[in-house]
């Protein structure tokens, strides 16, 4: 279902990209490689210069090589396009301090603790966020387990996935469906049985 429709006419002004793309490796590791564009319908006038339309203000690229584990074990930042050049696409080499992190454990604090304010590039670290889900997507299925064994033999554990999200939750009614060997009465149900 889309949105609905504007309410008012309107002018497309600026467009921001995000995009990850994961990648299975020989090796048993994986690379995920995120990329944020921001892109402005008109010239815009920067310190640096006069970017023009349809011309890329930030492109901006991260690359994280991660283990079965979420473990990061190298990281790679690079600056295509940067509203100061010469200064901004010098940072890269400071998201290097995000190997030895967790993508489930503590990831986007240790994120903040290593490349806030600066310490690191507003836009890589934002886009450093959004990598944990966007890991858990690509590994559901090949990685991680998804889908719930017909027998205890097949499956000794609850899925990963469960718990995890508002659609998800163990007492709700897409668990009971779907899931229903790992549903659980919610606390209102309980009380009224």
């Amino acid at each position: 279902m889309p949105l609905s429709p504007p309410t008012s006419r309107r002018a497309l002004k600026h467009t921001r990209t995000i995009q990850v793309e994961a990648f299975a490796r020989d090796d048993g590791l994986w690379d995920f490689d995120a990329r944020i564009t921001d892109i402005k319908t008109r010239p815009t006038h920067l310190a640096s210069g006069t970017r023009p339309a349809g011309l890329p203000i930030h492109d901006l690229w991260l690359r994280l090589t991660v283990d079965t584990q979420f473990n990061i074990i190298a990281a790679e930042a690079v600056s295509d396009a940067v509203p100061y050049p010469g200064h901004c696409d010098t940072i890269g080499p400071a998201y290097e301090k995000l190997v030895g992190l967790n993508l489930l454990k503590g990831f986007r604090e240790g994120v903040r603790q290593r490349l806030s304010g600066v310490h690191g590039c507003t836009h890589l670290t934002e886009l450093a966020q959004v990598l944990p889900t966007a890991v858990i997507q690509a590994y559901a299925g090949d990685v991680i387990d998804t889908r719930d064994g017909a027998s205890a033999d097949e499956q000794s554990h609850k899925p990963f996935q469960l718990d995890r999200c508002h659609a998800l939750r163990t007492d709700g009614e897409a668990v009971a469906k779907y899931y229903p060997r790992w549903a659980v009465k919610s606390l209102a149900e309980s009380e009224s049985s």
